[in-house]
């Protein structure tokens, strides 16, 4: 993946985001939407996983098939709201490794302090994928992608389901070598740092807590 910067522009993928956005949409239908799309977008952030072939027997005949090669990969998930795109990845992925980092934003700086880091071993032999549904300032992401590669990780994507320019800005900026996957660019963040049109707080919309 070469290209820093990959809308998914399929038609359930938008068609799915549509009514995730829409503010009448309840948190049930809100989880299982961003479980659904999850999983579309792990489609193509996996797109060029590397693959090896290992001699299988079918009810037919001996062959070489094609198999994933090297260690498990690593998802990530952002807390607390990366949960939702890490559920359905892993009903795709169910083999990966999985690790979290938890942050939070300073509501008066915008910038992200942690509270929580726990990752899978040998990142530096795994693809690691960083989930988190909003690219807001990108200050959180910056900060998360940077304590991963001080942990060893070398091969990072990251996977979000919305992106404003200010925040895909950042991260080009901060980690230039980190593709991003995203459903959407949307058209810019507001004071507070929300995206805008975007959907509202994805965390508490998904866990009905707004």
């Amino acid at each position: 993946m070469t290209q820093h910067l990959t809308i998914v522009n399929h038609p359930l993928v938008q068609h799915k985001l549509s009514l995730m956005r829409e503010k009448e949409t309840s948190t049930a239908v809100f989880r299982q939407l961003l479980r659904e799309i999850s999983q579309l977008l792990a489609y193509e952030v996996t797109r060029e996983l590397p693959m090896t072939t290992k001699e299988i027997e079918t009810p037919l005949e001996k062959m070489d098939a094609p198999v994933l090669a090297g260690r498990k990969l690593a998802l990530i998930s952002i807390l607390r709201a990366g949960n939702g795109l890490l559920d359905g990845m892993l009903e795709l992925i169910p083999s990966a490794r999985v690790g979290f980092v938890g942050l939070y934003r300073d509501e008066k700086t915008l910038q992200p302090v942690k509270y929580y880091f726990k990752v899978p071993e040998n990142l530096s032999e795994r693809l690691v994928i960083v989930v988190d549904p909003m690219l807001a300032t990108g200050n959180s992401s910056a900060a998360a992608v940077q304590m991963l590669k001080d942990a060893g990780a070398t091969n990072i994507r990251f996977l979000c389901l919305l992106a404003a320019p200010e925040g895909v800005a950042r991260m080009k900026e901060a980690h230039p070598d980190v593709p991003i996957v995203t459903a959407s660019v949307d058209t810019r963040l507001n004071e507070k740092g929300y995206i805008l049109p975007g959907l509202g707080d994805a965390g508490d919309r998904m866990f009905g807590t707004r």
